[in-house]
């Protein structure tokens, strides 16, 4: 993926999460569907509290070319019959959330990312935080990364979608 296929991916992500988000009315957003998932709006903060773009403008390290992490990253986080489990550190709160808010932030963080994207040497590696099970990975690989763990979730958020439209 070349970094006009990366700014592309990115535009897609928030445009497609902005819309499903837009489809649910607020008390929809902040109902659990059904026993064991996530309310929609708590899959929403989930993502806000992983995609980071401040992560982009941390510690950095040229180091010699490794292999792109990105194809196993999709091989795992886009297989939606393996059930995975939230880092702590990511968990959503129990908060009510407007959909005003969701959407701002939405807004805000993916338009953090396309300027980063545009105006960052992304083959530099992110040294201040290891994804669990993945390592370190390059700026590029990392927005990369957040592409494809949204992408997830909007999979996610359109499967509760549907439970609201029975």
């Amino acid at each position: 993926m070349e970094t006009a296929e990366l700014i592309h991916s990115i535009d897609q992500v928030n445009t497609q999460l902005q819309d499903i988000i837009s489809s649910f009315t607020t008390e929809q957003l902040n109902t659990v569907p059904f026993e064991g998932s996530w309310t929609a709006a708590q899959v929403a903060e989930h993502i806000e509290k992983s995609v980071s773009p401040g992560m982009l403008y941390g510690t950095v390290e040229n180091r010699t070319q490794q292999e792109d992490k990105l194809q196993g990253i999709r091989q795992v986080f886009l297989n939606y019959d393996i059930k995975m489990k939230s880092p702590d550190f990511i968990l959503p709160s129990d908060k009510i959330h407007t959909k005003e808010e969701l959407l701002a932030d939405v807004s805000s963080r993916w338009q953090q990312l396309k300027e980063a994207a545009q105006t960052l040497d992304l083959s530099a590696t992110c040294v201040d935080f290891e994804i669990p099970g993945i390592g370190y990975l390059t700026r590029y690989e990392l927005i990369g990364f957040f592409v494809v763990h949204t992408t997830r979730h909007i999979h996610q958020l359109k499967n509760i979608h549907s439970y609201f439209k029975k």
